[in-house]
């Protein structure tokens, strides 16, 4: 027992005999501690990082407090911007509004209690343009007149089912029971006038009158001219004249006077013509020229007296 606890211990000697020469022969060195460096901002690095981050904290407040003001200001809402509120339907606008550049829309309407009103300094222009942008129709409000540009002009009643107006190129068409022109100098038409009937007002004289021209009214069926109440007066500066071409004038009234006609003479009487004549024959030349005659027992009318031959 002894002798091999004796072994033992040599054994375990020479094994750490033998490491320590194992470590000495491998010439191990044992790693040295490197240096510590500090992390983090120090200096004029930290003092700049601080100075941004207040500087932008700065900056958000005053972000947040002007769309604050703006938003108030502007009065904004999940309706709309103050007085422009956006429906389904389109926008609405409250009060007075001023647009600065063109406005494309394809309908604007009023409320139901109130009027909707145009103002410009200058003029107001609706233009209406066709879909390759030709501008088809025009309507100009001026300070000196009110023009409107397009082929045809319609004016319809107010409930919409009436045409009252009509004007193109062509024609001009009014579909009123009524035309009536109160100013003092009454209508004038360069052209000729085209109606069924031409009635004054009641208590009121009718008068048609060419000043520098003639008069001239026509009818395929006929003219007539009447005067219910008062006189009827017809006047020329030179000649009157009624023609019929295929049929006859007639003139029915109880009297019928013709003032201011010459006097003929009955070239084959053998007497003058006395102061006492009291009746005369009214003859008619072929020229159409009427004059008057001393009526005896047969007919004094000549064909070649001297009032025709100086007609």
């Amino acid at each position: 027992m002894e002798q091999s606890a004796t072994l033992d211990i040599e054994t375990l000697k020479i094994t750490q005999e033998q490491f320590i020469l194992a470590s000495q022969s491998l010439h191990l060195q044992r790693p040295g501690c490197d240096a510590v460096y500090p992390v983090g901002l120090y200096g004029w690095r930290k003092r700049g990082l601080y100075f941004f981050l207040l500087l932008l904290l700065v900056t958000m407040i005053v972000n947040l407090a002007l769309t604050v003001w703006i938003i108030k200001v502007m009065n904004f809402s999940v309706d709309g911007m103050g007085n422009l509120q956006l429906n389904p339907d389109g926008i609405r606008l409250e009060g007075i509004s001023e647009f600065v550049l063109p406005l494309y829309v394809s309908e604007i309407q009023s409320r139901r209690d109130s009027m909707l009103v145009f103002q410009s300094d200058k003029n107001v222009t609706l233009n209406v343009r066709n879909e390759q942008g030709q501008l088809t129709g025009q309507l100009t409000v001026g300070p000196e007149a009110v023009e409107a540009q397009c082929q045809k002009l319609e004016v319809w009643s107010k409930d919409g089912d009436k045409l009252l107006f009509t004007a193109d190129e062509e024609e001009i068409i009014m579909t009123t029971e009524k035309f009536t022109v109160t100013g003092s100098e009454g209508a004038v038409f360069g052209h000729s006038v085209e109606t069924p009937l031409i009635q004054a007002r009641a208590f009121e004289d009718l008068k048609l009158e060419s000043p520098t021209r003639t008069l001239t009214m026509e009818a395929p069926r006929g003219v007539e001219v009447s005067a219910v109440t008062g006189p009827l007066k017809v006047s020329g500066r030179k000649d009157l004249q009624l023609e019929s071409t295929e049929g006859e004038i007639l003139l029915d009234a109880n009297t019928i006077q013709l003032g201011g006609l010459p006097l003929g003479v009955y070239t084959t009487s053998s007497h003058q013509v006395s102061q006492e004549q009291e009746v005369y024959e009214v003859c008619v030349c072929p020229s159409g020229k009427i004059y008057l005659s001393p009526a005896e027992s047969s007919s004094t009318c000549q064909a070649m007296s001297n009032i025709c031959l100086w007609s």
